[in-house]
């Protein structure tokens, strides 16, 4: 403990002479003459993290004194005689996770869970994420940390990844463009993001060693353009580094990804921190790039001094990094002083959440206009997921929340009544089945749950329960998180969720009643085989605290639903051809291989082949497999009807502007989305039939009322990268811009010419061998 010591104002010539001189103060000089007075072992503790149990104390932060945020992920160094102080880092990216309870204290910590990066994405709408970032954020800045750990970038190369829930869509525009929405949001309120896991971090399956094999082009048109599009639209303060490799080198010590391609090509100023794993080769690290390694050893900062001593390492290239953590803690929330005061308003965010779940819905069947349902019916429900709802996924991205709100209580706050033989049942057999759960005393990762499986119900049951009811509803769920990805299994019905599904839709058929299916899912599941048997489907997702309210706001038509998928529904997992390089049913820490694992993933451990190439979700089944697809990218229904007139484009600045005029042509309020496709000249490099090059949404029109949308590319959007000139080429010739409601459905096409570009970049991360990419 350092004690204050008073010295008297009148000091000898001598005392004076021989007292050190003061330390140059962040904030009051520049950082460059701060990075000059350091010792070489001052600089290399700056670049390593520090576990939040090195700072002593309860509770959260007052001014620039540190103490614990219990739950936090950890923080940075300080060094007081320079004035620089410790910053805090905390898990995301579904809301700030931090723990809810401390020793000795009778308040709670609760953070605000909102819907996931998934369910974001379904909102096509960069200003409602951007509303829930802000909300994010707020909670961050109140409860005393700098940064928060999201959000997610990485594309769906396969609906088995385990952390797709995280993360936005198998498109990189459309994840580049929420992700960049996120960190404006987020940042909005003085705190700091980390746009993750740069990159190609595709898989939970040996995602600690996996070495990426992929060309160039997927890279650069595929995996790395979501990251591009959030660091240049979005600014993010911190951008976090992978596990993996990528053709050969981790992407921690990858110089050409992190500092050329990053900071080089794309012009990023933020600092790159390392995704949370121990000691590597610090010394390549620093080298490449990596500014901050996280959580941090100590030994990291011995090594970085020995690097240096030793030649292995420049001093010049610590400095670089010293300075953008310098210019890094100069922004937050720690350095300004600001005020924290542990009472965010958790009431108006989860109004946020609720409102963001509602319209991130996606409703994929509605016939008959089976909903909106009519106020104050009388429902069955069935299905453990509807007294048990998921709100959201498990590992980095769960949430620590006051409360969740079921289905069950979401329907009844609606004012539907509820058959009460239906929820007595379940309630029984559910407290039962936790029992059970409970005595097993099994594995539980950070934020897992064991979920209750489903049962099978007499069919004498289900009859009585249709004649007393106006309409049965069915709620199936799913969940995976960090660590593992989800084994085929989960990929379809349970045998008793299937004979649940027909036994209830038989019922209420023969008496005349409607079936509704509510998927309360992170990921895709398997739908084609039994999607025509119910009369309505509300892909619900993973929608937060409030995801009860918010789909009972959806079934009941308080709200309107306008989601659209952002990504393909196969028919088949296998369908998707990155099936042939996926860790199919490895189970990781629970058992290595399953026993039934497919034979060729053995033979990829350590390493995964991307022979598939840009054919990534609907670039590959629109091109070459539409028939193996159950519902394509894009879509989704309204409870509306909208027409589309008067498009047009032409040359606006460095890009092109689409306009388009839509007029709700049916009986309610909606919100359409119009997405804007590019189908180009054939050329000798072989392109998808279409990609997404822009979108908007319209706002709630009133039934008769109109709205023209603006959507605008660049038109070096229209380029493709070309491995043997290592550019992006635009051809010259004729482009079509192609409106759609989904990538499988095209209702306007307009033509339009291009001139020929071409942009030169640098020629890295070239894979170690040949790759044999998967034919068509």
């Amino acid at each position: 403990m350092k004690q204050l010591l008073i010295i008297p104002f009148a000091l000898s010539a001598a005392t004076a002479a021989t007292a050190p001189p003061a330390k140059p103060q962040l904030g009051e000089v520049p950082v460059r003459k701060i990075v000059a007075a350091m010792s070489l072992e001052e600089k290399a503790s700056l670049l390593v993290g520090t576990s939040m149990e090195n700072y002593g104390g309860q509770g959260a932060v007052t001014g620039r004194t540190l103490k614990i945020v219990p739950g936090s992920a950890g923080a940075t160094c300080s060094l007081e005689t320079y004035g620089i102080p410790p910053t805090v880092m905390a898990d995301g990216p579904a809301g700030l996770r931090i723990d809810p309870r401390r020793a000795n204290d009778p308040k709670t910590y609760f953070c605000t869970a909102f819907p996931i990066g998934t369910m974001l994405a379904s909102t096509w709408n960069e200003e409602v994420i951007e509303r829930c970032g802000a909300a994010m954020g707020r909670e961050v800045l109140d409860y005393g940390c700098d940064v928060i750990l999201g959000p997610g970038i990485n594309i769906h190369r396969h609906p088995l990844c385990g952390r797709n829930f995280e993360y936005y869509s198998e498109d990189p525009l459309l994840s580049g463009k929420c992700g960049a929405a996120m960190v404006r949001g987020i940042q909005s309120q003085g705190v700091g993001t980390s746009v993750k896991h740069f990159a190609a971090n595709n898989q939970e399956s040996m995602r600690l060693q996996n070495d990426v094999r992929i060309s160039q082009r997927a890279l650069r048109e595929i995996y790395l353009r979501g990251f591009e599009i959030a660091v240049k639209e979005g600014r993010p303060w911190t951008v976090m580094s992978s596990y993996n490799r990528i053709n050969g080198p981790y992407t921690q010590e990858n110089r050409d990804l992190l500092t050329t391609i990053l900071r080089d090509e794309w012009g990023y100023k933020g600092i790159v921190i390392s995704d949370w794993i121990g000691k590597r080769n610090t010394a390549a690290q620093v080298h490449a790039g990596n500014d901050l390694m996280m959580p941090g050893e100590p030994a990291q900062s011995e090594e970085i001094v020995d690097a240096v001593r030793s030649g292995k390492l420049s001093e010049a290239d610590v400095d670089k990094s010293v300075v953008r953590v310098l210019e890094y803690i100069l922004q937050t929330p720690r350095f300004r002083a600001c005020a924290v005061s542990e009472a965010p308003d958790l009431e108006a965010h989860a109004a946020v959440s609720r409102q963001v779940a509602a319209e991130g819905m996606v409703l994929l069947r509605n016939e008959g206009a089976t909903l909106p349902l009519s106020a104050g019916c009388d429902l069955s429900v069935f299905g453990v997921n509807a007294y048990d709802c998921i709100a959201g996924g498990t590992g980095a991205g769960h949430v620590n929340k006051a409360y969740t709100v079921n289905l069950d209580e979401g329907l009844h706050n609606a004012g539907f009544r509820l058959n009460d033989r239906t929820a007595d049942l379940y309630a029984k057999y559910m407290s039962f089945g936790q029992a059970l759960l409970c005595e097993q005393n099994a594995l539980r990762l950070l934020g897992e749950k064991w979920f209750v499986p489903e049962t099978t119900l007499t069919p004498e049951f289900i009859a009585s329960r249709a004649r007393e009811s106006d309409a049965a509803i069915i709620a199936f769920g799913r969940n995976s998180g960090e660590y593992n990805d989800r084994p085929t299994s989960d990929f379809y019905l349970t045998n008793a969720e299937r004979v649940l599904l027909e036994s209830v839709c038989s019922a209420f058929h023969a008496a005349g009643k409607k079936v509704i299916v509510v998927l309360n899912i992170g990921g895709v599941i398997e739908t084609n085989s039994w999607k025509e048997l119910p009369d309505a489907i509300l892909l619900a997702w993973q929608g937060g605290l409030e995801a009860g309210n918010a789909t009972a706001d959806v079934l009941s038509g308080r709200a309107a639903p306008s989601g659209r998928l952002p990504m393909t529904f196969p028919i088949d997992y296998s369908d998707h051809p990155s099936s042939k390089n996926f860790p199919l049913d490895y189970r990781g820490r629970r058992g290595d291989w399953a026993d039934d694992a497919p034979e060729r993933n053995v033979r990829n451990l350590g390493f995964t082949c991307y022979e598939e190439d840009i054919w990534v979700g609907y670039r590959y089944f629109s091109t070459y497999a539409r028939e193996k697809v159950s519902y394509p990218f894009g879509y989704g229904l309204s409870y509306t009807t909208f027409d589309w007139t008067d498009a047009a484009i032409r040359r606006s600045g460095a890009g092109y502007e689409v306009t388009l005029r839509v007029t709700n042509t049916g009986l309610h309020s909606g919100r359409d989305v119009a997405e804007l496709y590019i189908a180009a000249p054939k050329s000798a490099l072989i392109k998808p039939v279409r990609e997404l090059r822009s979108f908007a949404k319209s706002r709630e029109l009133q039934p008769g009322e109109s709205q023209t949308l603006k959507l605008w590319f660049a038109a070096s959007d229209l380029a493709s990268f070309d491995e043997q000139a290592s550019a992006f080429i635009v051809e010259a010739g004729d482009y079509t811009a192609e409106l759609g409601r989904s990538a499988d459905e095209i209702i306007l096409r307009l033509p339009f010419t291009a001139k020929s570009s071409e942009r030169k970049v640098h020629d890295v991360l070239r894979p170690q061998k040949p790759l044999q990419l998967l034919k068509f």
